[in-house]
């Protein structure tokens, strides 16, 4: 008897039962609370762009097909060129984050979210760097339009393929204020999912105010930067959980 346990003291020393296994996906913020807070994010970036870059969405392209069509109309202050290379950019970001889910999506789900947001924060961040070496140089639409569309439509992608239940979108809340109604029990807000989906509309509206204020008395310099430190912090701090 003596021996048998010299024996598992010597398998096991300082243990008396096995520590239980470590899950690296677990380290770090949870992907809900990633998600809202990107969302406060895509408020911030068509707060930009709408008032900023000529009545374009760089982050809602429900809004932007309409944009597009009031452009081809002749309404005032709308393009139909920078709403198509809004567009455009936003095809080939989702494009690309559909790209890096093929690549990445039997490996970590941690490393896969933070690849991608690391590249949105980089692709926000150069355009925080033009906005502040050019403020309110007209030359510099068109590569802030098609940074942060590209960026937007690279976490779109990636957000739709991670399947965070009740997230299908960061950028469009159409389908969440729906569900929010739908699913509700009797019309109050108490069925599966309501508190993400009031949470996500809260955030969307916080970050379209926040970014309008500052692009109003800032200009875009201080929104972008903005945007792109979220989407750095949350790169880093990511977890693989939901």
């Amino acid at each position: 008897m003596d021996q048998n346990t010299d024996q598992n003291a010597d398998q096991n020393p300082g243990h008396d039962t096995p520590s239980p296994s470590y899950d690296r996906e677990a380290r770090g913020v949870r992907l809900v609370v990633v998600l809202l807070g990107l969302t406060v994010v895509s408020g911030l970036i068509d707060a930009v762009s709408y008032l900023g870059l000529g009545h374009v969405f760089t982050a809602n392209m429900t809004g932007n097909v309409v944009v597009l069509g009031f452009a081809a109309a002749g309404a005032p202050g709308f393009s139909v060129p920078h709403t198509l290379t809004s567009l455009g950019a936003f095809l080939v970001g989702a494009v690309a984050g559909g790209r890096i889910a093929v690549r990445m999506d039997a490996g970590s789900r941690r490393t896969w979210a933070r690849v991608s947001l690391g590249a949105e924060a980089v692709l926000v961040g150069v355009a925080a760097v033009i906005a502040f070496a050019a403020p309110g140089d007209s030359a510099t639409t068109y590569p802030l339009i098609a940074l942060t569309a590209f960026a937007m439509g690279l976490r779109n992608a990636t957000v739709r393929k991670l399947k965070v239940s009740h997230f299908s979108t960061t950028t469009v809340l159409t389908m969440t204020l729906t569900g929010l109604v739908a699913d509700s029990v009797a019309g109050d807000t108490s069925g599966p999912g309501a508190l993400r989906r009031v949470l996500a509309v809260v955030a969307m509206v916080a970050g379209a105010f926040l970014g309008a204020w500052l692009t109003l008395h800032h200009g875009l310099r201080y929104p972008l930067l903005l945007a792109a430190l979220a989407a750095g912090v949350f790169a880093v701090t990511a977890s693989g959980q939901e």
